[in-house]
């Protein structure tokens, strides 16, 4: 381990020889961190947090701290943070505010400045929070989601896979896989942009932008809506869409104004 005299480490934590520890740096009680992690100065890692390889934490970050949480009893919880992931300058990451449980970060995520992960949230991987997209606890954000500077997301909402949500949203409700959320919880279209460079074909981006209009166009309910998309024997994306729509608890964001990247939509030359 190579660490910066100034640093003060718990005799509790086990952590890789090649992890690096930065100057005035403070990790608290029963800790693990894998090998390849280099931690910058002024990092507070708090007890019960698990930190895998090869991640990288700049100044001031504050990870596996109490939760902000009024009924918070002190108990035993955690934080679970997976690989190589990027946290920026003084993000904050809070521990579950249950016994037992956890807060976690998956894999290959990128955390940008002064972004906030309440406790008991679930990221998946190769997601983007940018400077001060704001969780609150027990938000799901699913694979390769994007969340945009500024934004801010109400307790226990789900964010699906490949969503983007722009600048300065405010999310109440659940965002439906492959969709742009603007506004205040309201969806713009499909994140074609996002699934061209996610590597999935033309054909299924098709199915998904069909899926979608049927879904928000066609003036049917959610169920009935539900029910014609599946008529289709969908792609797996699609059944994805359906699915996430159907396991909502908080409902889905509704539609609003023309549908962004209508020229991405049509197909390829």
């Amino acid at each position: 381990m190579k660490q910066h005299p100034s640093a003060i480490i718990s005799p509790e934590a086990q952590i890789d020889d090649d992890v690096t520890i930065g100057p005035y740096t403070i990790i608290e009680g029963p800790v693990r961190i894998a090998s390849g992690t280099v931690i910058m100065s002024h990092v507070h890692i708090g007890a019960h947090t698990e930190i895998g390889h090869n991640n990288i934490i700049h100044m001031g970050a504050v990870i596996g701290n109490i939760p902000q949480h009024l009924g918070f009893k002190d108990c035993v919880s955690h934080t679970r943070i997976g690989d190589r992931n990027i946290i920026r300058e003084y993000v904050t990451i809070h521990r579950s505010w249950e016994e037992g449980k956890a807060t976690i970060i998956g894999n290959e995520n990128f955390l940008m400045a002064l972004s906030h992960v309440a406790h008991d949230c679930q990221l998946g991987n190769h997601i983007v929070m940018a400077n001060g997209a704001l969780l609150g606890g027990h938000v799901t954000v699913e694979d390769n989601a994007f969340l945009s500077g500024n934004t801010v997301f109400h307790q226990f909402v789900r964010i699906g896979r490949l969503a983007m949500i722009s600048g300065l949203t405010g999310i109440g409700k659940d965002v439906p896989p492959f969709c742009i959320a603007a506004g205040r919880s309201q969806i713009c279209g499909v994140n074609i942009v996002g699934l061209r460079r996610a590597g999935i074909p033309q054909d299924r981006r098709t199915e998904i932008r069909n899926a979608f209009k049927t879904l928000y166009r066609s003036g049917l309910n959610v169920p009935s809506a539900l029910r014609e998309i599946e008529r289709g024997n969908p792609c797996e994306e699609v059944r994805q869409f359906v699915e996430f729509i159907k396991n909502s608890k908080r409902g889905i964001c509704r539609a609003t104004g023309a549908e962004e990247g209508e020229t991405d939509a049509r197909p390829e030359m």
